[in-house]
């Protein structure tokens, strides 16, 4: 067996794999003589099937797979060996020109195309420097907070007549342009929250409302050409959603309120625990440390993408992307070259972010401990119990589950990755400078997706 390397340039190499017969010949006799053992062909008692007999029945399909085999164990101890990092996976070149008889005399040669992950150098300092936005809690935030508190824990009743942040229940029907129905037009019936509609205009016209009254709805208007509001209004596709022209009848069937709890020691218990907030100005207190958390979650965040963006900005280097895209359109049979032009920039980032995280962690000799993986995934289904109850679970039950979670593979890696992220995302943090900006959550709100 011959395995050579041909460089094409600094990111691009064609390996060679030289086959002669005795390289597979052991292994393909091994494997027929294994395949007689277990063959069931009548004629032959189970497992006295001569391997002669085997060989001119299956012996092309079994050399094919011996080889086949053989060559990705060659190629990744080559890899290995060679310590070679590359990108993707390596690809086959094919060779129309080469033709081979596959009559165990043959002698093959292979080639494989493979992308060689860029040299870098890192040079991160305190010169380099990213904004953190440390976001006031105002009034109107803390309000907001407090009233869906209440309202989650409130009563459901059914006034007369509908007012602000009451829940229309309501009978949709599409209109035709001249104002009647449409035939076999779009019919549902739904909830419709005055605290979603985005107009003014239409908000106000569904303010005063009594069951029995019917009014036209303009849907598009009311959420301000939303798809996704729209789609949950009508009962429909958001790709449907986003077509409707048509007004809407909409008949009021019932009008639904939720009234805020009350403020009393019962509902102070079931929010935060018994004994855990006594006076309305502790529960004030304790709703705006929450909410405080939250808006520094939110700051954490935009900071932590914020540095990602920065990082592959600055880092400068080269990837082979041309045979990236071929490894793409190999892997994903289903990827259009429209689907591969319009999102290889982004893949072309996040390879980019792993390259200098991989980096990072070596050249500072960074360890991801077990202990970190099980931490965070632990904090993970934390806060997705709190999402269904504000009382915490047990701290032995919650590290039973944690322990459960981490057992499937995919969730283990995706932790892994998460923990190996924010390790990359803290040490480039301690490096440069981060300075701090005060600001509002309504000029945050300007600011967060960019």
């Amino acid at each position: 067996m011959n395995i050579s390397q041909e460089k094409k340039d600094n990111l691009n190499a064609v390996i060679t794999i030289n086959l002669a017969p005795e390289d597979y010949a052991t292994r393909v006799d091994k494997a027929i003589k294994d395949h007689a053992k277990k063959a069931n062909i009548p004629g032959f008692r189970k497992g006295m099937v001569p391997a002669a007999h085997i060989k001119r029945m299956y012996g092309k399909s079994i050399l094919v797979d011996e080889i086949n085999n053989l060559l990705q164990d060659t190629l990744n101890n080559y890899l290995n060996e060679q310590q070679l990092d590359v990108l993707g996976q390596p690809l086959p070149k094919m060779d129309d020109s080469k033709e081979y008889n596959w009559d165990f005399a043959d002698s093959f040669e292979f080639n494989y195309e493979v992308g060689l992950a860029p040299e870098f150098a890192l040079d991160f300092t305190s010169n380099d420097k990213v904004t953190q936005y440390d976001i006031a809690v105002d009034d109107e935030t803390l309000a907001a907070r407090v009233k869906n508190l209440r309202r989650s824990y409130g009563k459901m009743t059914n006034p007369d007549v509908s007012a602000d942040d009451d829940v229309l229940y309501a009978e949709l029907v599409q209109l035709s342009p001249d104002g009647s129905v449409f035939e076999g037009g779009i019919v549902n019936t739904g909830s419709i929250r005055l605290d979603q509609v985005q107009n003014e205009e239409v908000k106000k016209s569904l303010i005063g409302l009594k069951k029995g009254d019917v009014l036209v709805f303009d849907v598009q208007k009311a959420y301000n050409n939303d798809a996704a509001r729209v789609a949950a209004i009508l009962g429909v596709d958001e790709a449907d959603a986003a077509e409707v022209k048509s007004n809407f009848q909409v008949t009021v069937k019932n009008v639904n309120r939720l009234d805020e709890a009350d403020l009393t020691q019962e509902f102070f218990d079931k929010l935060f625990g018994e004994g855990e907030v006594k006076t309305e100005e502790e529960f004030t207190a304790k709703v705006k440390g929450e909410v405080e958390m939250m808006m520094q979650q939110d700051s954490d965040r935009k900071l932590q993408n914020d540095i990602y963006k920065y990082a592959v900005d600055k880092v400068s280097f080269e990837l082979p992307d041309e045979f990236l895209k071929r490894w793409l359109k190999a892997t994903n049979e289903n990827l259009s070259e429209e689907e591969l032009q319009g999102g290889y920039a982004d893949f072309a980032k996040g390879l980019k972010w792993t390259l200098i995280g991989n980096k990072i962690i070596k050249d500072n000799s960074i360890e991801i401990k077990y202990e970190d993986v099980f931490a965070t995934a632990k904090q993970r289904l934390d806060a997705q119990f709190r999402m269904y109850s504000p009382q915490p679970l047990a701290e032995d039950q919650l590290a039973q589950y944690t322990v459960q979670f981490l057992q499937n593979k995919e969730n283990a890696n995706r932790i892994f990755d998460e923990v190996k992220g924010q390790k990359v995302i803290d040490y480039i943090r301690g490096v440069i400078t981060v300075d701090h900006k005060a600001t509002t959550s309504e000029e945050f709100a300007k600011v967060a997706n960019d």
